[in-house]
């Protein structure tokens, strides 16, 4: 099991919408509707590739995997309605209050003049039904007053409405109203393997519709912190590393296998680095989409802390008697509290400062995160906390609630 490393703040998420302002402006619609298709395939089944052995045979089999995966892949484009200002000439006369003067100048000036339904940003997904559903990031579609259009590889375009936002991870699922359509299926990413090919299609730079980038798997089970352009940042989890080339506008994207599947969704990228970029894990993701199928939104049990992994030196600075676990604490910059008030963990008496070492007898370490064991809880189970607080181990009963919206 890999090691968890931490690379805030160089880990950007990958296509937020206002990092890609100007590049979008630079391509019109109808550049993106004539499409860069590579393939005119329509079938509405899964798609899916048998990779050969031999070197050759790679190769055809990355080209086959491309080739049917692409139809599959969308961009989305995020347009809003915009402040549209003017200049005009303003008279001044700054002696006129006291001596009567008729002397005068102008200065510039700018006046809002209403508004302008303009593109504002745009990144990527993936077709994973036929009937239309799309997976992408949570931070392509954050902005709830914008309006989202989904465009496929030959052209098509359909108006996108936003069906759920994951509180907990970086993942969005979007509606077109559409049939017959290519998709996606899901690999079981519990089986992949470091070393093994990875390939990133997506909206690079939110202008160069299915680029395809290959590479390997490079890392499994990272734990990083992404900050968007616009400075929001969220823990993610068992994450998986790869030197696939993830570009802004890639974010929401698949990273697939040889033989087509998803194994990931593209989210973040590491700045300054030669080709570290990071997936959200595909069993994640599925069972995302299984919410949403069977409850028309995502379901997600709630614990109610803030929290750090400790580490040697977090140990050493809170005089730490342990070495594993998770220290609870707030941020007081963003005026967050380690405990959030009327969680579960609030009624169970947890404090800031506690240590929780231990969940249903599962231990908090380097390979296991709270947020990965919570995720595998169901709302409404009680769970068995092994707690340290004020230099005593204890045992505290919490009954998780689903994740408020």
């Amino acid at each position: 099991m890999a090691t968890q490393s931490s690379f805030f703040p160089s880990i950007i998420a990958g296509a937020l919408a206002g990092a890609l302002v100007s590049l979008l402006i630079l391509q019109s619609p109808a550049a993106l509707e004539r499409g860069e298709s590579s393939s005119n395939r329509s079938s509405s089944d899964p798609v899916t590739v048998t990779p050969s052995e031999d070197a050759t045979a790679y190769e055809r089999a990355i080209i086959a995997a491309v080739e049917a995966a692409q139809p599959a892949v969308v961009s989305i484009v995020i347009t809003k309605d915009v402040p549209v200002f003017e200049e005009f000439l303003q008279d001044v006369d700054p002696f006129s209050d006291f001596f009567g003067s008729p002397f005068s100048f102008q200065i510039p000036r700018l006046r809002e003049r209403g508004t302008e339904r303009q593109e504002v940003g745009g990144g990527s997904g993936f077709l994973v039904s036929a009937d239309g559903t799309v997976v992408t990031n949570r931070h392509v579609v954050s902005d709830e007053e914008a309006e989202y259009t989904v465009f496929l590889t030959d052209g098509t375009k359909y108006d996108a409405s936003v069906v759920a936002r994951d509180p907990v991870n970086d993942i969005a699922i979007l509606d077109i109203d559409a049939a017959n359509l290519p998709h996606l299926e899901f690999a079981d990413s519990s089986a992949i393997q470091v070393g093994q090919s990875a390939i990133a299609i997506g909206n690079a730079l939110g202008e160069f519709s299915n680029t395809v980038s290959a590479g390997v798997v490079s890392g499994l089970a990272r734990s990083i912190q992404a900050a968007s352009q616009l400075g929001q940042i969220e823990q993610l989890d068992e994450v998986i590393q790869t030197d696939a080339a993830i570009n802004p506008g890639n974010s929401g994207g698949p990273l697939l296998d040889l033989h087509g599947r998803v194994i990931g969704v593209n989210v973040a990228v590491a700045l300054g680095s030669e080709n570290i970029g990071f997936a959200l894990p595909a069993n994640t993701v599925q069972s995302v989409v299984d919410s949403v199928r069977e409850t028309g939104r995502i379901v997600r049990p709630y614990l109610g802390v803030r929290y750090t992994p400790i580490t040697p030196a977090i140990a050493q600075a809170n005089n730490l008697s342990v070495d594993y676990g998770v220290l609870i604490v707030g941020d007081a910059s963003q005026g967050h509290l380690g405990v959030v008030q009327g969680s579960p963990a609030d009624r169970a008496g947890l404090r800031e400062g506690a240590v929780i070492l231990e969940i249903d007898g599962e231990r908090l370490d380097e390979d296991t995160s709270l947020a990965s064991v919570i995720r595998n809880k169901s709302v409404g189970q009680t769970v068995q906390l092994r707690v340290l607080s004020g230099g005593e181990e204890r045992s505290v009963s919490v009954e998780l609630v689903e994740f408020p919206t």
